[in-house]
């Protein structure tokens, strides 16, 4: 076999290789990209297949073992994008949620018909003003159950807000801290970001 042969035959085997590992990785579910949908907002599959009703939703990933989030966005937000292409896109970061989260997400200025926590039912947009969101993307930590949350609605049976985009140390550290009940403690949040960059530094 000549050297040129052998070449593009190494080489054929490197892009079988390289081909490969892509669709191992996307198989196990790392490096997902979203895809932009025709509602204008970037999804991930892994999200859930949500009726928008949110007690319903709770249950349900409370029965799963899973925390549930409601992540506010809007069509055109740059930093919407940056948390869905380059954070929740991470190997790590998009792992840690998937396996312990269910994601469900909404519209800042959407139509949908939703049923807050406190059985009110009313399109997304006006959900947002009653949560007081201003921001997108922001994510709303809902408590572990339905008893937990007491009849209040969404924004107040909520343990933790994440407002704006953030880095995907601050952002995966939120997701711990919550999944952990560190709120429970009374243990400040900042403080334990702080301490996991003091360790990513060591």
């Amino acid at each position: 076999m000549t050297i040129m042969k052998r070449l593009a035959a190494a080489c054929a085997v490197a892009a079988g290789l390289a081909l490969a590992g892509a669709a191992g990785a996307q198989a196990a579910g790392k490096s997902l990209q979203p895809t932009l949908g025709d509602d204008g907002l970037y999804h991930h599959d892994w999200f859930m297949d949500s009726f928008l009703g949110l007690a319903d939703d709770l249950n349900e990933s409370h029965q799963a073992g899973k925390r549930m989030v409601v992540v506010f966005e809007q069509i055109g937000c740059i930093y919407c994008k940056k948390m869905q292409t380059e954070v929740l896109a991470d190997p790590d970061v998009q792992a840690y949620v998937r396996e312990n989260y269910n994601v469900v997400q909404l519209n800042l200025w959407g139509d949908r018909e939703v049923t807050d926590l406190d059985g009110e039912a009313l399109p997304e947009k006006e959900l947002a003003r009653k949560w007081g969101v201003l921001f997108t993307p922001t994510i709303v930590f809902m408590p572990e159950t339905v008893a937990e949350a007491g009849g209040r609605n969404g924004k107040d049976a909520a343990v933790a807000m994440m407002p704006g985009a953030f880095g995907k140390l601050t952002f995966k550290a939120l997701f711990e801290w919550v999944k952990e009940r560190r709120y429970d403690s009374g243990e400040p949040f900042q403080k334990y970001v702080i301490e996991k960059m003091q360790k990513k530094g060591s």
